[in-house]
């Protein structure tokens, strides 16, 4: 018989287990975590005393969950749910807590809201830390796995379990350096253009927020880049284009020339998106009302 206590099984065991899960290494998990690998070691050591599996064996260069492990990840998540919820109605004081979150977005999402956030939290004393994530073409996956908590982009993704709130509208502008071209005048000359896109990781393209037009018609793209803050760099100094929201104005994009797009394009929303399990939270509240605030600030300033 195990002398294993079953009362170990706390909220820290039990996200080190959904951190290696969704990490497949120990050393990646301990990164995430802020933990050591020993530490990450020896509490995967105590679940698989307890459980009676070996929840992950070693394949290549990481680790591949057994069939339990797999199993696990849904009843656990709602373990640590549960654990959460006893909290959401607890007094909240952001000067006595620790405030800590796991936030998914892109370049201008990130840039837009979060530096003044951070700068107006530590000017206040309190103890803010965050830990960014892309997001690219985000999926409701990395919420319900509490991979973050919140999340902030043009294409939020839809569930029963999932809230968003729009926080800003903006309409699609054309990026380029005037010293070397005008903008394209109509929609033939823009569709011949060469033109910079960004393509996140999952291979889908940016280009999906300008809707209501015939993307067929437009030449491929002569560079694609995996981050927004790249574009500038290629765009200056040469004949190339990019077409992004006029939010990008005052963010990665602040330092080239930027006109209207020549033909009728729908503006593009950012939203704020996160999981039912965070909603009641006090802390995620605080977290909401500040970059609501914050959106409200940059979109007068369009």
């Amino acid at each position: 018989m195990s002398s294993f206590d079953i009362t170990d099984l706390d909220g820290k065991v039990l996200k080190t287990f959904l951190t290696i899960l969704e990490e497949s290494s120990v050393s990646k998990a301990a990164d995430r975590l802020g933990v050591t690998q020993s530490a990450v070691s020896h509490t995967l050591g105590k679940l698989r005393v307890v459980l009676g599996d070996p929840l992950f064996v070693r394949s290549g260069q990481g680790l591949t969950p057994t069939e339990r492990a797999v199993a696990l990840q849904e009843p656990v998540q709602r373990v640590l749910d549960g654990i959460k919820a006893l909290t959401d109605a607890r007094p909240f004081d952001p000067n006595a807590e620790t405030l800590q979150f796991q936030i998914a977005a892109n370049d201008l999402q990130r840039e837009l809201i979060f530096p003044q956030l951070l700068r107006e939290a530590r000017s206040e004393g309190l103890r803010l830390r965050l830990d960014f994530v892309p997001s690219g073409v985000p999926d409701a996956a990395i919420l319900r796995s509490d991979r973050c908590q919140l999340m902030l982009t043009p294409m939020p993704p839809d569930g029963p379990d999932i809230f968003q709130k729009r926080l800003m509208q903006s309409e699609m502008r054309i990026y380029y350096d005037a010293r070397h071209r005008a903008p394209p005048s109509t929609w033939g000359a823009y569709c011949q253009a060469d033109h910079v896109q960004v393509r996140f990781a999952d291979g889908r393209s940016a280009q999906v927020v300008l809707r209501g037009v015939d993307q067929s018609q437009i030449k491929a793209p002569v560079l694609t880049l995996p981050h927004f803050n790249a574009i500038p760099a290629f765009i200056q100094g040469s004949d190339l284009i990019s077409t992004d929201t006029a939010l990008m104005a005052q963010g990665p994009l602040a330092g080239l020339d930027n006109a209207p797009v020549p033909f009728h394009c729908e503006p593009v929303a950012i939203y704020m998106v996160w999981h039912e399990r965070s909603n009641a939270d006090p802390a995620h509240r605080w977290l909401r009302q500040r970059i609501e605030r914050l959106a409200q600030q940059f979109a007068h300033g369009i």
